[in-house]
C-alpha cells in the first residue's frame, strides 16, 4: 500500500481544513490514514498525506466529475495539484 502526498493551492485554508470531502471521497476508494498539512509561509498551499490501497482506482476516480465537485467544494485549485507516490 503506497503512501501518497498530494499538494495544491486552495482559496480558503480554514474551509479546506474543516471540510469532510476528503474522507467522503477517498474513504470508499480504500484510502486510509488521511492527514492534512498547511505551509506556514503560504497558508493557501496545503497537502494531504494518505495510504492508498489501489493507485489505479484512485487515479481513475480523480478523472471523474465527483472528484471535480469535491475539489470545487473544498476550494482546491486543480491546476496546482501535484501527486507524489512513495517509491
Amino acid at each position: 500500500m503506497p503512501t501518497v502526498i498530494a499538494h495544491h493551492d486552495v482559496t480558503d485554508k480554514d474551509h479546506w481544513l474543516a471540510s469532510p470531502q476528503r474522507e467522503e471521497f477517498f474513504g470508499p476508494l480504500g484510502v486510509s490514514n488521511i492527514r492534512t498539512f498547511v505551509d506556514p509561509q503560504n497558508p493557501n498551499h496545503v497537502a494531504v498525506l494518505m495510504d492508498v490501497a489501489d493507485m489505479d482506482v484512485v487515479m481513475a476516480a480523480m478523472e471523474t466529475g465527483e472528484a471535480a465537485g469535491a475539489m470545487e467544494h473544498d476550494g482546491v485549485l486543480p491546476e496546482t495539484l501535484v501527486m507524489l507516490v512513495e517509491a
